[in-house]
């Protein structure tokens, strides 16, 4: 038995993977155990549970893989340093003292994160070669171009390359300072969101503007090619040099400062945001274009945090000229653990691959599940009233009246999910059909901005009903972006005078207001009975009770926490919150039954969690 166990830390999202004989055993981010959401410390508690997973001790691991090159990224901060001196100085100063203690430090660390008693050597990868071997080799081709697009690794912020078999090879990189990530970054910022955490928010802003300014974007910005390769104006730009992302002639040309986080959302954020928004999609088509071209493949990998842009990724399945594409789940830095142990299997060992079906990412359920004995002792602690289903049976019939009777369910079910999104795990549940149901969940129980759009889940063999997707496309794990077909959508009530902006909000657009975008769009998870049947047994009922198979399905936390992982933290969230109804596991608990929960614990929940 060989195992091989990837790590990413000390920039953003730590995680964990453990590999045994080149199977995917187990991989989490630490932010789901720390409950310090996105997480940059050495995962510890990730570690933890991988090797309990596997049931081995730091000592039974054949190779430890960081996810880049800690030194060849150190050279890169000073070369920028250098480049700018003496503006530079401010941030360069602050960054220094982490890199020496820590950062150059790392084999230090991660030994004494093992214990002390993994005495291997340890293997660094590029961080776009770890990129690269998350989205190939857990998908399900036996050949594909690859794309990678993210803020920065050591130099690259883009790479192009293709997979074949057991081996990699990227051709193409651009480099920094010109990253499309970084770019889309500042626009998060100047936008007032916080910069690796908000770019969500800022996609699902971009439907309720126009994108008025794009042509600056393209004309003074960058100066962008065919083959989706530019070059930034750093005029603009204050990351090289400044503790912020943009600088006041970025400024300037946008008509004033900075929005303050927590500020009223103006019409120029919405177009803002359209606006760096349709740029992203237009660099993003160019360079998938042209991999396609200069890799003659049908079938498409991506991974970097770019790949997170579901709205581009749709546009690449539809325009981009490929058959099939395959998207990494956990396509940020946390994935980048486990791209660099299968990169150590299959690139660097050369162990034989065979692509399997529909993929080898087991659904991206790869986290711990709540222990039944532990659960049930938990709740009885607290006086909590449960019902227990005997394996299952009927649990998935009465789950789906409540929704269908308007209630809000928090779903825990097995093994918690690798990456950002909740794929059925560890979700909320509502009724996609009900026009109050998005207001309701991000203000009364995400305490989150009420432009914030939900994702609906729906059975794979039914998604082309409700959506603009060609039948049996597989979307598992939320990572694409369709239009609610016509025959769905509904004409938007108007008033005397044409709304704008965020006033769009209440419109109902479709049968399924609660889960369509503005645009008449929504971001699509197929459900299957191979890879989470228990979920489509719910989707199955509620598709009997009320004849629609699609409901909402959102991450099981609040603003500014982590998703839930264990039964503990499920329960708090659930009683700190308007949610109606629990399941964990086989067990069904009901608000109306429990004890009351005091404010005082609704204040240091919300104290603790309320703010991103």
């Amino acid at each position: 038995m060989k195992a091989i166990l990837g790590l990413s830390a000390y920039y953003h999202d730590s995680a964990a993977a453990l590999l045994v004989d080149g199977r995917i055993v187990a991989a989490a981010q630490e932010e789901r155990f720390s409950r310090v959401k996105h997480d940059s410390g050495f995962p510890k508690h990730a570690v933890d549970y991988c090797l309990r997973e596997a049931g081995l001790k730091p000592e039974g691991i054949d190779h430890v893989v960081f996810y880049e090159k800690p030194f060849l990224k150190f050279e890169r901060l000073l070369e920028t340093y250098l480049g700018v001196a003496p503006l530079g100085f401010r941030s360069f100063s602050m960054a220094l003292p982490l890199w020496v203690h820590e950062k150059l430090r790392l084999p230090e660390q991660i030994a004494k994160g093992l214990g002390g008693t993994y005495r291997r050597r340890l293997v660094f990868p590029e961080h776009h070669e770890s990129h690269a071997a998350s989205a190939f080799f857990p998908s399900p081709f036996d050949e594909a171009a690859i794309l990678t697009l993210d803020g920065v690794g050591e130099w690259s912020t883009a790479t192009l390359g293709l997979g074949k078999a057991n081996r990699i090879s990227l051709s193409h990189e651009m480099r920094f300072p010109h990253s499309l990530g970084l770019l889309y970054s500042a626009f998060t910022y100047f936008c007032g969101f916080k910069v690796n955490s908000g770019e969500y928010k800022l996609m699902g802003l971009a439907p309720f503007g126009e994108p008025r300014y794009a042509h600056l974007i393209l004309e003074r910005l960058m100066d962008l090619k065919e083959d989706g390769s530019f070059r930034l104006d750093l005029s603009y730009f204050n990351y090289c040099s400044g503790l912020t992302m943009t600088s006041a002639k970025f400024a300037k040309l946008f008509g004033g400062p900075a929005r303050t986080p927590e500020a009223p959302i103006t019409e120029r954020e919405c177009d803002l945001a359209a606006s760096i928004q349709q740029v992203t999609e237009i660099v993003m088509l160019r360079s998938a274009r042209h991999l396609r071209a200069l890799t003659g493949s049908r079938n498409l990998c991506l991974a970097g945090g770019v790949a997170l842009n579901c709205v581009g990724n749709g546009r690449l399945l539809r325009e981009a000229g490929f058959d099939r594409i395959w998207i990494q789940p956990a396509s940020g830095d946390a994935g980048g653990a486990l791209g660099a142990a299968l990169f150590m299997w299959y690139h660097l060992l050369g162990n034989d691959r065979r692509a399997e079906q529909p993929d080898s990412q087991r659904g991206s359920f790869l986290g711990p599940a709540c222990s039944p004995r532990d659960t049930e002792a938990m709740l009885t602690a607290r006086k909590a009233v449960f019902r227990r289903f005997d394996a299952g049976a009927g649990l998935c019939d009465q789950v789906a009246r409540l929704i269908a009777d308007g209630k809000v369910v928090g779903w825990v079910q097995g093994r918690m999910e690798f990456g950002p999104r909740a794929l059925g795990a560890r979700s909320i549940l509502g009724d996609a059909r009900n026009p109050a149901m998005q207001r309701q969940m991000n203000l009364k129980i995400k305490f989150r901005e009420s432009f914030r759009p939900f994702a609906p889940i729906v059975l794979f063999e039914r998604a082309h009903e409700y959506f603009e997707l060609e039948a049996g496309t597989d979307s598992p794990y939320m990572l694409l972006v369709a239009p609610v077909r016509k025959d769905k959508r509904c004409e938007a009530a108007q008033g005397d005078a044409p709304r704008t902006g965020l006033s769009r909000i209440s419109d109902s657009r479709s049968v399924i207001p609660a889960v369509t975008h503005v645009d008449d769009s929504a971001r699509v998870q197929t459900v299957d009975r191979q890879r989470n049947p228990r979920l489509a047994e719910l989707l199955e009922r509620f598709s009997d009770i009320t004849g629609c198979p699609v409901m909402i399905n959102t991450s099981f936390n609040i603003r500014g926490e982590p998703i839930v992982c264990t039964a503990e933290d499920a329960y708090r969230c659930f009683m700190t919150t308007d949610i109606d109804a629990l399941v964990i596991d086989d067990l069904l608990l009901l608000k109306t039954d429990q004890p009351a929960t005091g404010k005082p614990e609704l204040e240091a929940y919300l104290g603790r969690y309320g703010n991103d």
